[in-house]
């Protein structure tokens, strides 16, 4: 037999001694700092809202494992890079994922694969439902006090699909058949509120509309003198969408895609930057403010022109918005480009997390797999601003923090009067992990 095909591993020799390898360990574990994560889910109690609000179609006479612990094993493996079920089978006795489900070492192991995938094809529309507005709930309660105003920042985001999937279109623009997943944070904070796993399109106007009257009005019974601005780009900017901002006070903006009208409007703009730019070299910015209707619209609407001339040539840009207060340029420049950040949370949540590995068929299994994830999200997130704030990783990614806080490895003892994790005395985090203990004890 081949040596590379046995549980032994062996490598070159050090100083004469043969150097072998083996997976006959026992108790250990590479993920020792998902523990700080159980201490942040404590606090918050998330996975337990999702386990309340998800209906429990299984015979309880045969029940092995709750709907509180399949959520725990899930989400807290997602966050620690195990993001496909099939590393249940292994990780199911692994004693720190057991620890954050609430299990000792010797009691009995976590759920494997066939469960979870029986578990997420037992979800129903109606549970889905609920879990959205769980995480909107959550969202509120994550804020010790109302804040004055937040801002509602929308993006969708491709997610290939492989196979006869449901609910997949061929989308165009990415050239693939995928879903559109609809993601909505709070921009300054990059708290995650909600998000909506959709088929490979856009969203309509009156769909956008369906979605946000239902998390504002939420947020506005929790808050009702808290100022919302919704801020999105190009495809979220609909009449419907402008109409119902309006009645409702909520500021919006949004980008606005170009035309032959708007072009024409900002030609003499253009003209100038370009002389601007002959004279003085280097990038040339202009901004004027305009009073725009376009043929759907119920009102002419302000629209800030961004006549910008580069070394690549003209880069005209238009944004819509209902605020008529602060100059063109700050509102270009300071209030919509910011949204840039939202690239940041989504690739938190999709790359970081691996919120794209939708593989089931079922699009209500799918939508349930991106809840999941959401709840990872949600977790890291208050992780780095409880846990880390005041460290070297207080702005990191969530896969740097993974690296740098959860993949410590333990010997992990199951004594009488306690569960003792026995982490590497060459641990060079181990200031960090101190830190980390004393927000955490800080925390409120």
């Amino acid at each position: 037999m081949d040596k590379y095909s046995q549980s032994s591993l062996h490598f070159s020799s050090i100083s004469g001694k043969k150097v072998e390898a083996d997976f006959t360990g026992g108790q250990m574990t590479s993920d020792a700092g998902v523990l700080f994560l159980r201490e942040v889910e404590k606090g918050k109690g998330l996975i337990n809202s999702l386990s309340q609000v998800i209906k429990d179609n299984r015979h309880q006479s045969y029940i092995k494992h709750s709907k509180y612990e399949l959520l725990s094993q899930r989400v807290f493996q997602i966050a620690c890079g195990y993001e496909d079920a099939n590393d249940s089978d292994e990780l199911r006795v692994d004693p720190a994922i057991k620890a954050v489900c609430e299990k000792l070492p010797s009691e009995h192991d976590l759920a494997s694969q066939p469960t979870f995938s029986r578990f997420e094809n037992s979800i129903q529309k109606k549970d889905l439902y609920r879990i959205a507005e769980a995480f909107v709930e959550d969202f509120i309660s994550s804020y010790e006090k109302a804040p004055e105003a937040i801002i509602v920042d929308l993006d969708d985001t491709d997610d290939l699909t492989h196979g006869s999937q449901q609910m997949q279109l061929f989308n165009g623009y990415y050239g693939e058949y995928c879903y559109m997943p609809f993601h909505i944070y709070e921009g300054i904070s990059g708290k995650l509120i909600t998000t909506i796993l959709r088929p490979g399109k856009r969203l309509s106007d009156k769909e956008t509309v369906s979605i946000i009257k239902r998390i504002i009005s939420k947020i506005r019974k929790a808050w009702p003198k808290v100022g919302i601005l919704l801020r999105g780009d190009s495809h979220f900017a609909g009449p419907k969408v402008f109409q119902w901002c309006e009645k409702n006070n909520v500021c919006y903006i949004f980008g606005l895609r170009k035309n032959n009208i708007l072009m024409n409007l900002t030609r003499p703009f253009l003209d100038r930057a370009h002389k601007l730019h002959s004279e003085k070299g280097g990038k040339v910015r202009l901004f004027k403010n305009i009073y725009y209707q376009a043929r759907t619209w119920h009102r002419k609407i302000r629209v800030v022109l961004k006549a910008e001339i580069t070394q690549l040539g003209e880069n005209p840009r238009f944004i819509v918005t209902n605020i008529e207060s602060h100059q063109p340029s700050f509102i270009y420049e300071t209030v919509y480009c910011s949204r840039g950040q939202m690239e940041n949370f989504i690739k938190d949540h999709k790359v970081a997390l691996n919120s794209d590995r939708t593989s089931c068929h079922s699009f209500t299994a799918n939508s349930f797999r991106l809840f999941l994830h959401s709840a990872a999200y949600v977790l890291m997130h208050a992780l780095r601003e409880k846990a880390l704030a005041g460290t070297e990783l207080a702005k990191a990614q969530f896969d740097t923090i993974r690296l740098n806080v959860f993949k410590i490895g333990a010997e992990v003892r199951d004594l009488k009067t306690k569960l003792d994790f026995r982490l590497p005395s060459s641990c060079p985090k181990k200031e960090l992990l101190k830190i980390m203990m004393q927000n955490l004890a800080l925390s409120p």
